[in-house]
């Protein structure tokens, strides 16, 4: 049976505080939260984990968004980004988190995560009325490896899970990605897919970026050793008259988007990006939330 229980998210805001920005909460409003299997596969179970606003309607048409979780595709938890997925829900977005295989729990390469990722999109997409929202607008987001698996959703080519009925696209409508790995052609890379050049590259985001790719955007501490990734996906992407963003943390290191203040500044600057593809309403100025 699924659970559904109501959360209600809270931030500390010492930190943002302390440095002078305003007091930040993520949500004022809690979000209802329905687990539904996605999927079933030799070595799993997998479950999306679905926030709905409160005031959600059977016959509504929100906005969607999915987050995998980052950890190098070995390990990791769809915990990673429950109060991003309350706070949207608090803003009237379904919002969910995804399961996927990874290595050290289920013995899998990195391919199988993508599909995995595949098929979380897809069956958001197949499920619009059931969940009430809207196919044409469903966003993929993630942190690290698990924002490399967005980006491939939206991307590459390929990699899709037999049985699906693939005339329902896996490809997202937007994309926010957390400091995600988008190239994969280095040896050191290579190695983490299991030795195979050509499963590297056709995983690796850097080198499928195509006209009339999704919005996108980045958010990357400048001290992230990935970070040097981003200027050729950007300039590649922005070439193609697509429509790219990135927001910088000056000095912040890999996953910095978890700790406060960034994990405030990087949600206020996801939920702007939202209200301008037109996925939120704009907030109104009273209305406490994340800072930038």
């Amino acid at each position: 049976m699924p659970r559904i229980a109501i959360v209600i998210v809270t931030l500390a805001a010492g930190v943002a505080a302390a440095q002078g920005a305003p007091s930040t909460r993520p949500a004022s409003q809690p979000a209802n939260v329905k687990d539904y299997v996605f999927k079933k596969t030799e070595q799993a179970t997998l479950k999306l984990h679905v926030y709905s606003p409160t005031d959600l309607k059977r016959s509504d048409k929100r906005p969607g968004i999915v987050f995998f979780f980052g950890g190098g595709w070995k390990h990791g938890s769809a915990n990673q980004f429950t109060r991003q997925a309350a706070y949207l829900a608090g803003r009237g977005m379904v919002a969910a988190t995804a399961d996927y295989r990874v290595l050290k729990r289920h013995n899998v390469l990195p391919d199988k995560c993508v599909e995995d990722a595949k098929s979380a999109v897809r069956w958001m997409r197949k499920n619009a009325n059931k969940l009430s929202i809207d196919p044409n607008r469903i966003a993929a987001a993630g942190g690290s490896a698990g924002a490399h698996l967005a980006a491939c959703t939206a991307l590459t080519d390929g990699l899709e899970a037999p049985g699906e009925g693939h005339a329902i696209s896996s490809k997202p409508n937007a994309l926010i990605l957390f400091n995600p790995v988008l190239d994969l052609s280095s040896e050191k890379a290579i190695k983490r897919v299991g030795g195979s050049e050509a499963l590297a590259l056709q995983i690796s985001p850097q080198h499928h970026v195509k006209k009339g790719a999704p919005p996108t955007l980045l958010l990357f501490g400048t001290a992230d050793r990935l970070f040097a990734q981003t200027d050729p996906f950007i300039k590649r992407a922005r070439a193609l008259g697509n429509r790219i963003e990135l927001y910088t943390a000056r000095g912040a290191q890999h996953g910095f988007f978890n700790r406060s203040p960034w994990y405030e500044r990087t949600l206020a600057r996801a939920d702007a990006f939202l209200v301008s593809i037109g996925y939120l309403p704009a907030k109104p100025q009273t209305q406490p939330g994340p800072t930038d």
